[in-house]
């Protein structure tokens, strides 16, 4: 059986690019094709030694940095892919990579981490972050993204979606079932700590729909310690805002990150994620989680076990979730949340896509 494995851009090492590493180590001999390639990303991971092709986006001026720009013309790179060899072809979707054309007899199945955000549910959300030549080119360009979205939908056998609310906006968007397997998370390669700090922690990047403002102004108002890991469009807007109780790291190592994750008092995650991986992190070092009750957080932790919901995304709840964490933290036990943390290992997502693809099952 050949395999084909299809991803939007191998630009950056974050959940995406873990889900194709998993499913080439499930695949050892399978190609694997993507828009754009940095062959400075994928050094030292899986993916470093294995063939890997790219579409014509990768020739173009400063793909690496701009690729996303050349959204409009992803379609077409994929329709120009000949994949009629192939048996089995795995897309792994956040942007256009479904979009490919198999033979009849060929089995096409999408992971897919979200139908694109910006085209659908989180359109108003990218549009005000967006400067007014960027909003021209959404208004003239995404309705006739959409509807390619919603059209190369029906080229799919089977959808796996990374989390239940994924699965959701799946069925809303494309009118079409989903299994869920969640995303693979190295939970082995994170420690408890016996040292623990009195800071609060983030971690991700400085994007709009994180959220990272309501963590500040919570914060502010708190007057406790907040760590800021991570970078992005938003930093020099969210510094100005920040008070002296918060401070930003930037970019950092994996082994700085970890070591703040085992020795925070827990982790604040007040955005809205499709899975949220970040959480899981958390939990595999035995710290608690403060997160808004909506998205992929909410399949994740467990309430009062491994961290603690607020309803609403103000500050005024934040605030009332840490002060409700800091009531009880005895209630979280280290090891239960790193136990926990186990359920969305590597393994765990081996072993469930595996039986999927190799046996034709699905999984709830």
């Amino acid at each position: 059986m050949r395999v084909w494995i299809v991803d939007y851009g191998l630009v950056s090492w974050l959940g995406g690019e873990k889900v194709v590493e998993a499913l080439s180590e499930l695949f050892p001999e399978a190609d694997i094709f993507t828009h754009v390639l940095d062959p400075e990303v994928i050094k030292g991971t899986g993916l470093e030694h294995r063939r890997i092709f790219t579409t014509f986006i990768n020739r173009l001026p400063f793909a690496r940095r701009l690729y996303q720009n050349y959204l409009p013309l992803m379609p077409r790179a994929l329709e120009r892919l000949d994949l009629r060899e192939y048996d089995l072809v795995i897309s792994s979707e956040s942007g256009p990579a479904k979009g490919v054309i198999v033979r009849p007899d060929a089995r096409h199945v999408c992971y897919c981490h979200s139908p694109m955000r910006y085209l659908w549910d989180m359109r108003h959300d990218y549009e005000e972050g967006a400067s007014w030549i960027k909003r021209l080119g959404m208004w003239a360009l995404f309705p006739r993204l959409r509807d390619y979205d919603r059209l190369s939908s029906m080229g799919v056998d089977s959808f796996i979606a990374n989390s239940h609310w994924v699965a959701k906006r799946i069925e809303k968007y494309y009118r079409r079932d989903a299994s869920v397997i969640p995303p693979p998370v190295d939970v082995d390669s994170f420690y408890i700590s016996e040292n623990i700090g009195d800071y609060y922690l983030m971690v991700g990047q400085l994007t709009r729909y994180k959220r990272v403002d309501l963590a500040i102004k919570s914060f502010n108002e708190l007057r406790l310690p907040l760590v800021i890991i991570g970078e992005g469009e938003e930093a020099a807007s969210l510094k100005r805002m920040a008070g002296d109780t918060i401070t930003f790291l930037g970019r950092q190592s994996f082994d700085v990150i970890r070591k703040h994750y085992a020795e925070c008092q827990a982790l604040i995650f007040p955005g809205v994620e499709d899975f949220g991986i970040v959480p899981v992190e958390a939990m595999a070092s035995g710290r608690p989680v403060i997160a808004f009750r909506k998205g992929g957080a909410c399949e994740s932790v467990v309430e009062n076990v491994t961290g603690v919901f607020f309803d609403n995304p103000t500050a005024g709840d934040l605030v009332a979730a840490v002060n409700e964490y800091q009531s009880k933290p005895c209630l979280f036990d280290p090891v239960k949340l790193k136990e926990h943390a186990q359920l969305f290992s590597k393994q765990h997502f081996l072993d469930q896509t595996r039986k999927f693809l190799l046996e034709g099952s699905g999984h709830e």
